[in-house]
């Protein structure tokens, strides 16, 4: 009795628990198979189609589409400006974040909810505001309209957010006694900075700058105004891919388009290493 008690206990319970390790739960599935098909109904597929449009006249057509001089030169703009964007978001954006946790001045909360206004406001709307800030007409005296310099102000200006918001959480979360310790044992401010804050703000920011990014090679309503869609100086990729449609030369859109994807797509995919390389780290 004693040995068919052991063996009761020892060989037959584990089967049961193993059997109820296994069991999927339903819920889960049926929230992962929802999510999985609306994600390809409304970023797989779509995605796919452009890709696949843009290739179907084979290799040689998408390299002549995106190499035609007006498609180069808004390349070459969209993402150059957009790397001197996300740069400049990678300094002001934190220098921002730092100042909206760190110091205490009046006025604080009402300037920590205008750095999401870029969000809400439509951004055909930022354009007109930006032109006729910075158009012609200026009220400061200062011509922005149809340069260079007015495509990176409306950009800057549409992605200010991302920085501020990916390093303000990480800084109201910062242990403030690591600072104070390495202050008192005679550490330099600019040494507390490098050697304990910067290293856990570090992911926070390359993340907004990514984003910031990724956002601005797609920009299109704030800069269709103050740029003037001029070829070859100021017109930016997704207002030349604009043009293209107008022209009914759809495939050349969806050429210049595929690249605007593998370009933030590879800054995602570069972003996420950088993710789990601060992780392995940290």
């Amino acid at each position: 009795m004693a040995l068919s008690s052991t063996s009761t206990g020892s060989g037959l319970a584990p089967g049961p628990v193993r059997a109820v390790r296994r069991r999927k739960n339903p819920g889960t599935m049926l929230g992962l198979g929802t999510a999985l098909i609306y994600l390809s109904l409304i970023v797989l597929i779509p995605l796919a189609a452009v890709v696949w449009k843009s290739t179907g006249q084979g290799p040689g057509f998408f390299w002549k589409a995106v190499t035609t001089p007006d498609a180069w030169a808004s390349l070459q703009l969209t993402i150059g400006a957009s790397v001197v964007v996300a740069l400049v978001n990678l300094v002001m954006g934190t220098v921002i974040a730092w100042v909206l946790v760190r110091d205490r001045f009046p006025g604080k909360a009402v300037v920590d909810s205008l750095i999401d206004l870029p969000f809400a406001l439509p951004t055909i709307v930022a354009g007109l505001v930006l032109l006729a800030l910075y158009g012609s007409d200026s009220p400061l005296g200062v011509n922005l309209a149809y340069t260079r310099a007015g495509v990176l102000v409306a950009l800057l200006f549409v992605t200010l957010p991302f920085v501020v918001r990916t390093v303000q959480p990480v800084l109201l979360e910062l242990d403030r006694d690591m600072e104070q310790a390495a202050a008192s044992l005679g550490a330099a401010p600019w040494t507390v900075f490098r050697r304990i804050i910067l290293p856990n703000l570090l992911p926070a920011m390359v993340s907004g700058t990514a984003l910031a990014f990724t956002r601005s090679i797609a920009e299109f309503g704030s800069t269709v105004l103050i740029s003037g869609n001029l070829p070859f100086k100021t017109q930016v990729a997704a207002v030349q891919i604009f043009g293209q449609i107008e022209n009914d030369n759809a495939v050349g859109a969806a050429a210049v388009s595929t690249v605007l994807l593998v370009v933030a797509l590879a800054v995602l995919f570069a972003l996420d290493l950088i993710q789990r390389w601060g992780a392995r780290r940290g």
